[in-house]
């Protein structure tokens, strides 16, 4: 059994640019890497922020835990891009922020997501830092053909636990927009809605985005 490893965050990366200087095969360098960091199970929360600082892999984080995405797709990001945009568009103008993954929210202590797309309603809330959120008044997930149950199960969980008002499930696999409210401590549904239809917000009052529009943007 392998003992605990020192966190990445108390190493010098010179040991790492030294490796590559030394020309070893990649082989090498990624059997000195496997056992320089640490095992899953093992990973502290300043090893993680220390590695998705170093890198634009997606990596999401739950108690010592670290788990890989997928890499988007042209069709994922085309989506994500109307939405964003969409989203911009409306709350830019009243004081509120925006973002795009890659940008890490902080469930909880010990638990970090990366939300396709996740907004404050002031861009002066105190939960807005540079390094990662500490909260969210909405989230957005494109639904990942590789996993679909991630965003559709795992992740209502998540952001109810992490008390995000409202979170918007985007699923090109039957071109659908489910909106959850959050109630109490569990998500409600305030629709799904379909292509010929617009989604509504619920926390952004007077503003919708067009199903078909969503889904048909190139």
């Amino acid at each position: 059994m392998k003992t605990a490893k020192s966190a990445p965050s108390e190493r010098s990366p010179r040991a790492f640019k030294g490796v590559a200087r030394d020309k070893r095969s990649l082989g090498e360098f990624k059997h000195l890497l496997l056992d320089l960091l640490p095992d899953q199970g093992n990973w502290g929360e300043e090893d993680y922020l220390w590695l998705t600082d170093q890198t634009n892999r997606l990596v999401e984080y739950t108690d010592g835990f670290l788990e890989p995405l997928p890499m988007p797709t042209d069709k994922h990001q085309t989506i994500l891009q109307f939405l964003f945009l969409a989203f911009r568009a409306f709350i830019a103008r009243r004081g509120g922020k925006v973002h795009f993954a890659a940008l890490r929210l902080q469930i909880r202590p010990g638990k970090f997501r990366e939300p396709d797309l996740l907004l404050l309603k002031s861009a002066t809330d105190a939960r807005r830092s540079n390094r990662f959120w500490t909260g969210a008044d909405l989230t957005v997930e494109v639904v990942s053909e590789e996993k679909p149950e991630r965003d559709l199960i795992d992740k209502r969980g998540d952001y109810a636990e992490g008390k995000v008002p409202e979170y918007w499930i985007v699923n090109p696999l039957n071109d659908t927009i489910t909106v959850l409210v959050l109630k109490r401590k569990k998500y409600a549904k305030h629709a799904t809605f379909i292509r010929g239809q617009a989604a509504t917000r619920v926390i952004l009052h007077g503003v919708s985005v067009n199903v078909a529009d969503v889904f048909g943007a190139d």
